[in-house]
C-alpha cells in the first residue's frame, strides 16, 4: 500500500510539473518569428513581434544578412552594428534559460527597412541635421539658414558626450531647441496632439494610434508647405539621464508610427526629439501633474504662405 501510494504522488508531481512548464520558449525549442528592434543594450535585442516582446540574443555563430540580387535568392552578410532599433527583420534560433528568450541563429532584414531605421535614428536626436534639411526647403533666407544648420552642428558636437550625465545641460540643448525651433517664423500651427504615456513606458494605445492617424489625414490633405513637429518629454521620476533617453524612446515610437503606418514622407518629419523632463506642461508634485508630463507633443505645421492663402 506504502508503494502505491508512492507511485501516485509521482504521477500527480509528474503532471504538475507539465502543467507549470512554460508553453513557449522552453530551453533549446527552435523559435521562429519576425518583428521590430525596439531597444538595443549590447548583444541583447528587444524586438516586438505580433505574439508579445522577445529578448533575441546574438553571438559570434549568429548569421546576419540580407537578400541582394534581383531574385533576393543570395544573402549578404552583414556587421552586428547594422541591428538599431526601428528595423523590422525576421530571426530564427533556439529559447533560452529566460522566458522568451531567444539565442539567434539567423537573423533576416530587407535593405529598405534597414534605411528606414536609419532615417528614424537620425530624426529623434536634439537639434539633428535632419531638422535643419527639412526646414531649409521652405525657409526664406538661405544664407542664414545655413548659418543655422552649422550652428547647430558644433552645439551638438560640444555637448553630446555631457547630455547623458549632466542635467544641466540637459535643461541647456533643450532650452536652446525650443529656442532655435520656435524663432523658424515661416511656419504656424494647424493643429497639434498630445500622445501620454505609464510611467516608464513608450508604447503606444490604439487610442492615440487613432490620434496620430486623423492628424497624419489632415496633414497629407496639403499639397505642399506643411511639416509635423515631434518632441517627446519625461516626468521627473527617476535621474535626468533616464529620462533624456525614455523621451527619445517615446518620440521615436511617435515617428516610427507615423512613417510606417500613416504615409508620412520622411522628409515631412521634423524632430526636436529628447527634451528629457524639460518644460513640464504642469507641476511634478502630483501624480497627475505628472500622467501630463509623459508626453509627445504633435504638430502639424503649415508655411505662412500655404496658411494664408486658405
Amino acid at each position: 500500500m506504502f508503494s502505491k501510494r508512492i507511485a501516485i504522488t509521482t504521477c500527480l508531481l509528474a503532471l504538475f510539473a507539465m502543467a507549470v512548464a512554460p508553453a513557449f520558449g522552453a530551453s533549446g525549442d527552435k523559435v521562429k518569428n519576425k518583428g521590430v528592434i525596439t531597444l538595443r543594450n549590447g548583444d541583447a535585442l528587444t524586438v516586438e513581434t505580433s505574439e508579445g516582446i522577445f529578448t533575441v540574443t546574438i553571438n559570434s555563430d549568429t548569421k546576419i544578412q540580407h537578400p541582394v540580387g534581383l531574385t533576393g535568392m543570395r544573402k549578404k552578410q552583414d556587421s552586428p552594428d547594422v541591428l538599431i532599433p526601428g528595423l523590422r527583420l525576421k530571426f530564427e534560433g533556439v529559447g533560452g534559460a529566460q522566458e522568451n528568450e531567444v539565442i539567434a541563429k539567423t537573423i533576416d532584414f530587407d535593405s529598405d527597412d534597414l534605411a528606414l531605421a536609419h532615417v528614424i535614428q537620425a530624426g529623434l536626436n536634439p537639434v539633428a541635421q535632419q531638422q535643419a534639411q527639412n526646414m531649409q526647403t521652405y525657409a526664406t533666407k538661405q544664407a542664414a539658414t545655413e548659418a543655422a544648420i552649422a550652428a547647430n552642428k558644433q552645439e551638438i558636437e560640444a555637448t553630446q558626450q555631457e547630455v547623458a550625465a549632466n542635467k544641466a545641460d540637459i535643461d541647456e540643448v533643450a532650452r536652446s531647441t525650443q529656442k532655435r525651433f520656435s524663432e523658424i517664423g515661416d511656419f504656424v500651427a494647424k493643429s497639434e496632439y498630445t500622445v501620454l504615456f505609464g510611467t516608464g513606458q513608450y508604447g503606444l494605445t490604439s487610442e492615440y494610434k487613432q490620434g496620430l492617424t486623423d492628424i497624419a489625414k489632415q496633414a497629407l490633405n496639403y499639397p505642399k508647405g506643411w511639416v509635423i513637429s515631434v518632441a517627446g518629454y519625461a516626468d521627473s521620476i527617476g535621474s535626468a539621464s533616464s529620462n533624456q533617453v525614455l523621451s527619445k524612446q517615446r518620440a521615436q515610437a511617435v515617428v516610427a508610427y507615423l512613417l510606417q503606418d500613416c504615409g508620412i514622407p520622411v522628409g515631412r518629419i521634423v524632430a526636436p526629439g529628447a527634451m528629457g523632463e524639460t518644460n513640464p506642461a504642469t507641476s511634478n508634485e502630483s501624480a497627475s501633474g505628472r500622467a501630463e508630463n509623459r508626453r509627445v507633443e504633435v504638430k502639424l505645421l503649415l508655411n505662412k504662405g500655404v496658411a494664408g492663402g486658405m
